[in-house]
């Protein structure tokens, strides 16, 4: 067993600590308390806290890090990053898995032990669990066209099985979004989720105004993309609904789903979220890169939500530093406490992945992936200190702290 003394300890499932200890036993945490511990190694001026959860990204699109430039309007963003994805020269196995390895180096450089990862293609499987970076990989599918719907998701269940994520690297599958999946493959998806109890699926939701006039009215850049794609389904009925009524009301949403972005959400919306018990997966900073705007955020917790935060993938962020998305969601709602923002890029990603018993807090029995970070003199509020922006070099993680002979 070994000690760890702090300035502050932030369970997140309890009030911080000024003046404690957390001792760690056989990669579990053993116990957490205030006062001094005879023998602890004293790290000082830090906050110890638990790793923190970026619950909606996608490492497989690293390769894309500053090929698509920021636009005002979401299909401006859209369209250079699937002619990107289709360019075999930029898309090449080497270049894809070397700047994902590269890409979960930096989730763990800055302080994230578990994230929700979004692939197509599985890829990223093998590279999570060899790094020891937990996960809940989505499959994400796509498929407007309404045909074939039952074989595509039995054929992803059996590329699912295959990868063999393990306990740690959990595999589910994903609808990517209302304009990319047609009713047939969400019920597809659905009924397999149902089958799979343990599942948690995720979904692009509200993210554009271009989204919600396809649903409302059927017309606008999304049709009009599609149609180009060739992948408009003539069958599709029209909703005349919001993406959240649309989701609902086709029974797809509930407790088991994460819906990432939200930016077009209503109050409306937010309650019926509420009465789902759904999970808010938001991603501020990448919402103004792809021209969407920045997110309700505040709406969100005046809801009494459950909201996690995802950094998005490098193709729309700068970094996957999920400190920086706290700096970001304090600025655009600076009236919700720090405090909840911690416990949402901690304790609630966690839950909303699955991973509640083995994350998100520092208490007895869990996985001891904690971090610290240094805190500079003359900083009182150490939780609003910790969403004002913390660079790498100011985080470590607890087992590398400890001596070596």
């Amino acid at each position: 067993m070994i000690r760890f003394a702090a300035d502050w300890i932030l369970s997140i499932s309890d009030d911080p600590i000024h003046g404690g200890f957390v001792a760690l036993d056989r990669g579990r945490i053993a116990a957490v308390a205030a006062g001094s511990s005879e023998g602890a190694v004293p790290l000082g001026r830090v906050a110890i806290l638990p790793a923190l959860v970026n619950a909606h990204t996608h490492v497989e699109l690293s390769y894309l890090h500053g090929r698509i430039p920021p636009a005002r309007r979401f299909l401006d963003w859209i369209r250079p990053m699937l002619a990107s994805r289709r360019d075999p020269v930029r898309a090449d196995e080497t270049t894809i898995l070397r700047a994902a390895r590269e890409a979960i180096e930096q989730c763990h450089a800055t302080g994230t032990g578990l994230v929700g990862d979004v692939s197509n293609t599985l890829v990223t499987v093998p590279l999570l669990r060899d790094a020891g970076l937990p996960a809940r990989v989505f499959h994400e599918l796509i498929g407007f066209g309404g045909t074939g719907a039952a074989e595509q998701v039995a054929a992803a269940r059996y590329a699912l099985e295959a990868a063999g994520g393990g306990e740690m690297v959990r595999i589910s599958l994903a609808p990517h979004a209302p304009y990319s999946v047609s009713p047939a493959l969400f019920s597809e998806i659905r009924r397999d989720l149902d089958a799979h109890p343990r599942a948690v699926s995720s979904v692009h939701l509200g993210e554009s105004l271009e989204e919600v006039e396809l649903l409302e009215v059927g017309t606008g850049p999304w049709r009009v993309l599609l149609d180009e794609l060739g992948a408009w389904n003539d069958a599709w009925q029209i909703p005349r609904r919001s993406p959240v009524a649309y989701l609902a009301d086709m029974g797809f949403l509930n407790e088991s789903v994460l819906v990432v972005h939200g930016v077009q959400f209503d109050a409306a919306d937010l309650a019926r979220l509420r009465a789902l018990k759904v999970t808010v997966v938001s991603c501020p900073r990448s919402n103004v890169y792809v021209g969407v705007g920045s997110p309700p955020l505040a709406s969100f917790y005046a809801a009494n939500l459950e909201v996690a935060f995802g950094t998005d993938s490098l193709a729309s962020v700068s970094d996957l530093n999920l400190f920086s998305e706290l700096s970001e969601a304090r600025r655009i709602a600076p009236n919700v406490s720090a405090r909840a923002l911690l416990r949402s890029a901690t304790l609630t990603g966690a839950r909303a992945l699955g991973f509640e018993a083995e994350f998100g807090s520092i208490e007895s029995g869990k996985r001891a992936a904690l971090i610290a970070v240094r805190v500079p003199d003359g900083v009182s509020d150490v939780e609003e200190y910790l969403v004002s922006g913390i660079e790498p070099d100011a985080v470590t993680w607890l087992d590398d702290t400890v001596p070596h002979a």
